[in-house]
């Protein structure tokens, strides 16, 4: 977070206190939107510490893992006893109904943990099937039942209510690689805001035109995972760093310090090779003229426009019309 501009100095931050999770256990918190006034910090086994403080919102209704978790200190006294945990903490709370999922009704997580006789929480093969079963299809079938989002899609509420909370201050928005990344120092990696120029692939009408298609009758995915992931992928897209400030490439013409980065690099000279042929025929220097008989000063902003932009014919240039028009036809 003190490398995205969320702590009061840029990258760093003052260490308040240090604590083992042992003594997070127990501890009464405040969660927004449920109807429980006090909440209690209980341990989970299946819950990755590498992220953040290493606590996590539990919701048995539609989360298998958290439901099954919940009943093991509900009902195993040992484990309570085990990790100090007090009955008032975890016996006294019922999971509360908040979608209605199709076929699973609306404690998804409960149905499923007792139709697939799934013990307790260390039959984590048969709670990863539960999962992926309950959030597929919770999320493009599930409607939301009471509280902010009454009556929403779940994919719409979870926008929604994201939006909610962090302009009523109760949440914040920060981003974290998906997966472990380690430097080639061994360092672990973590996403910093820099100085950068990006590639907006998010930009809102070109996004809304690829959901258009990607929703309509003449796209087929063939399997709704795929489906899904398309889904998905489109809403996660939004800026891309496309500029580097050391190693070899072409620089950015814009802002010569820079490089462009390598992948964005081989984005974007794909539209070059549309036209190559025509402009520099075999000579890869770039040194002869090629098929059209076009010297490379003729090759304005203005004549790329006109190519790669549909933009108005270039006023003054020398090449002529039926020329660009085959140029433009290429690409």
């Amino acid at each position: 977070m003190s490398f995205q501009g969320l702590t009061k100095q840029d990258r760093s931050y003052d260490c308040l206190q240090k604590l083992i999770g042992q003594e997070l256990i127990g501890i009464p918190l405040s969660a927004p939107l449920t109807p429980y006034k006090v909440i209690y910090c209980l341990p989970m086994q299946t819950i990755s510490m590498n992220k953040g403080t290493g606590v996590v919102t539990s919701v048995p209704s539609d989360a298998p893992d958290d439901w099954a978790a919940l009943r093991d200190f509900q009902t195993k006294d040992g484990l309570r006893k085990k990790f100090n945990v007090k009955e008032e903490w975890c016996v006294p709370f019922k999971p509360i109904p908040i979608i209605d999922i199709p076929e699973l009704g609306n404690l998804s997580a409960v149905k499923l943990v007792k139709e697939m006789g799934i013990v307790s929480q260390k039959d984590k093969e048969k709670l990863a099937v539960a999962k992926d079963r309950v959030y597929l299809k919770g999320f493009h079938e599930g409607v939301m039942i009471g509280g902010v989002a009454d009556g929403m899609r779940v994919s719409e509420a979870k926008k929604f209510v994201r939006k909610m909370l962090i302009q009523q201050n109760l949440a914040a928005s920060y981003s974290e690689p998906e997966n472990e990344v380690m430097s080639r120092t061994g360092d672990e990696c973590v996403v910093a805001f820099c100085d950068q120029w990006f590639i907006n692939y998010g930009e809102e009408s070109w996004k809304n035109s690829v959901k258009e298609h990607v929703l309509s009758k003449n796209f087929n995915a063939y399997n709704e995972r795929n489906l899904t992931e398309f889904k998905e992928t489109l809403d996660w897209l939004k800026k891309w760093a496309c500029s580097r400030s050391t190693g070899l490439g072409t620089r950015l013409p814009w802002d010569k310090q820079w490089v462009i980065e390598s992948l964005s690099d081989s984005t974007i000279y794909m539209a070059y090779y549309t036209v190559a042929h025509l402009l520099q025929g075999g000579n890869l220097d770039g040194k002869g003229v090629g098929p059209l008989g076009i010297k490379v000063e003729e090759m304005t902003n203005e004549v790329w426009n006109y190519i790669f932009k549909m933009g108005p014919f270039p006023q003054g240039s020398t090449i002529p019309e039926e020329k660009l028009a085959q140029l433009r036809s290429e690409f």
